[in-house]
């Protein structure tokens, strides 16, 4: 290795800058972990290898033994790991080890709490694992080759974690990757040989690239001294070197399981379940699933990084294979190894393949079988719903195959429990129904409370009819795919005619229409009042304490998705509601006694109310208010 050239020093893009300074001065929970992370970069290095190798064995420079070396200097304080994987370039020294090349990096980083131990733990989100050497180091080193070019083709980088890192260019014999760690002195505990032995087997025991450490051995004379100049040096095989996803389920343990999702995850924390199965017949494949304790920064991202890691026969083909899943599973993690595609598979042949079609589709019924499973223990998928709910929401709009399936998965609040925790199934929702009761009643709002407070409940209050209570923005879309469950309907409570099925009896139905014909004089009235302003006046009986309310027609968008459309820049024609009228209420009672100007005024007012009561905006909200003062002042 001859003197470094072309040497420059850089700045760290500010992103890492700060993601830095959290690792280096946070109180970190588990510092030993940065083995973990290095050995999973080296082993995703010499995956990369192989599978370039496929169709250029020349790549393996006659060196096609993949493996991962790690060696330490208890003198110099320092600890090397090195691979004989696809190695790297100077431009991809600079953009893998001098940025964060994922989108939404800096608005995560903005939102970090301040709160040490919590700030510390959310680095695993970011899947740069490398950074977390400087957790132990308070110098690192890097030397590199890509596999292919000539040995003067080297790079090496240097970093203090300091904000600034150099470059050079070396002569590097052997291709791949070498880090040398420059420990802390409170890190030199982890420059021993059965410190790192044991970490090996802790956490990278499942790797399939072989891990090997030196291991010295010296020949003994006779009487069992050591003999002096006899030592051997050798490399010994520390971790298992077999692919878990190959292994039988019975031969693997739970903490093997719960290792390996953070190694494919690069998470930091334990999975919530897993579901590992051999599939043998007209497809072969092997799946490795898990679902996440926690979400990814970028999860609401739909173009962001997602899948499955993909091999072919145990061959490494790709990092976030996403034909396999489905968009609304896009934070299940794991592992897809198949002998039914070709190992010189691209992206773009994924998607033309029939057999990625039928593969994803046995992948999504297992991974939702999987849910249904967690769902038994209410602890356990209460936190997954906290985390995941909003995007399984997606799920009926995108898959109507299982969309039954899936509204078996979904949670929401309701008027059971008048809470905003969304706890409640619809299995639930329909063994508590009353007698008589044909459909499933919801009501979308803005926010919780506006959506528990809804004037439209009022007539279900009174009857003891749950309602469910949507007010996450992608409700009203999930429930325009959403048509019935177990047989029942669906129906919102503020569009449409109100039916409460058979819960009525015959009686009260008589006696509401003979109320409505009694006040069709004060519906014509207050119609000709308000002109343009209303489809339709109505008198109604789904109020108990409200004067009016606004409905819309059964078909028709409402008033939260209108906002969301509208605030996307999308032009909707105008929608004009209909006014129903409480017939007990002390103010409709003053409207119907109340004529001239005073008359045309009351009914603004109710109409104004009832609109806001909705969660809508008024035209002219200045006029509203100056109606209500003449009136108040009258």
């Amino acid at each position: 290795m001859t003197t470094a050239t072309q040497e420059e020093t850089l700045g760290f893009q500010t992103e890492v800058k700060q993601l830095l300074n959290l690792m280096i001065h946070s109180l970190y929970s588990n510092r030993e972990i940065f083995l973990r992370e290095l050995i999973s970069n080296s082993a995703d290095a010499c995956d990369k290898l192989r599978y370039a190798a496929l169709d250029n064995d020349a790549l393996y420079e006659g060196d096609s033994e993949l493996r991962i070396e790690i060696e330490h200097d208890r003198e110099a304080n320092t600890i090397t790991l090195r691979d004989n994987g696809i190695g790297m370039n100077r431009d991809d020294v600079i953009a893998n080890l001098g940025t964060i090349a994922r989108s939404g990096t800096a608005e995560f980083l903005k939102q970090l709490s301040g709160e040490q131990q919590k700030d510390a733990k959310l680095i695993g989100q970011f899947g740069v694992g490398f950074y977390s050497g400087f957790i132990v180091a308070d110098e690192v080193t890097v030397r590199t080759r890509k596999a292919g070019t000539d040995a003067s083709a080297g790079v090496e980088w240097r970093s203090k974690g300091e904000g600034e890192f150099t470059v050079a260019d070396i002569e590097c014999e052997r291709h791949g990757t070498e880090i040398t760690l420059h420990l802390k002195d409170d890190a030199k505990e982890f420059a021993d040989d059965y410190r790192l032995q044991g970490l090996v087997r802790k956490y990278s025991d499942h790797i399939e690239v072989p891990v090997r450490m030196p291991k010295t051995e010296t020949a003994k004379d006779d009487e069992g001294n050591d003999i002096e100049g006899s030592e051997i040096t050798t490399w010994e095989t520390v971790n298992e070197a077999t692919a878990l996803w190959a292994r039988p389920k019975s031969d693997v343990t739970e903490d093997e399981y719960k290792a390996f999702y953070k190694h494919v995850a690069h998470d930091f924390s334990d999975p919530l379940t897993w579901s590992h199965n051999k599939v043998e017949g007209k497809l072969e494949y092997t799946s490795l699933l898990y679902v996440p304790g926690r979400a990814p920064f970028d999860m609401f991202d739909r173009d962001g990084a997602r899948g499955v890691k993909l091999y072919v026969q145990r061959v490494f083909i790709m990092d976030d294979a996403e034909q396999f899943l489905p968009l609304y599973l896009r934070f299940i993690k794991g592992v897809l190894d198949t002998r039914d595609l070709s190992l010189n598979v691209s992206r773009e042949l994924l998607q033309q393949d029939p057999k990625v079609d039928k593969i994803k589709g046995a992948l999504t019924k297992r991974a939702l079988d999987m849910l249904k499973k967690l769902a038994k223990d209410n602890e356990q998928y209460q936190t997954f719903w906290n985390t995941f709910g909003s995007v399984l929401k997606e799920g009926p709009g995108e898959d109507a195959a299982n969309r039954e399936k899936i509204a078996g998965l979904l949670r929401f609040a309701s008027t059971h429990t008048d809470t905003a925790a969304q706890e409640h199934s619809l299995v639930d929702y329909v063994e508590r129904m009353k007698e008589g009761q044909k459909k499933i009643y919801y009501v979308v709002a803005d926010s919780f409370n506006a959506a528990k407070n809804s004037p439209h409940l009022e007539i279900f209050r009174k009857k003891g009819i749950e309602v469910l209570l949507l007010s996450d923005r992608i409700d009203e879309w999930l429930m325009s795919h959403l048509t019935e469950f177990d047989g029942k309907s669906f129906a919102d409570v503020a569009k449409g005619e109100l039916d409460l099925g058979d819960v009525e009896d015959e009686e009260e139905k008589k006696a509401q229409e003979e109320t409505a014909k009694a006040k069709e004089d004060l519906v014509k009235r207050v119609k000709e009042a308000l002109n343009d302003g209303v489809q339709e006046v109505k008198i109604t009986h789904r109020l108990t304490d409200s004067p009016a309310c606004v409905v819309l027609p059964e078909h028709e968008m409402g008033y939260q998705m209108r906002r969301i459309m509208e605030a996307a820049g999308q032009p909707l024609p105008e929608v004009k509601p209909i006014l129903e009228l409480n017939p007990n209420h002390a103010l409709v009672a003053r409207l119907e006694n109340a004529d001239g100007d005073l008359f045309g005024q009351l009914a603004h007012i109710l109409l104004d109310q009832a609109i806001i009561a909705e969660g809508g905006h008024l035209d002219d909200p200045a006029a509203y208010v100056k109606r209500l003062n003449n009136v108040l002042t009258a």
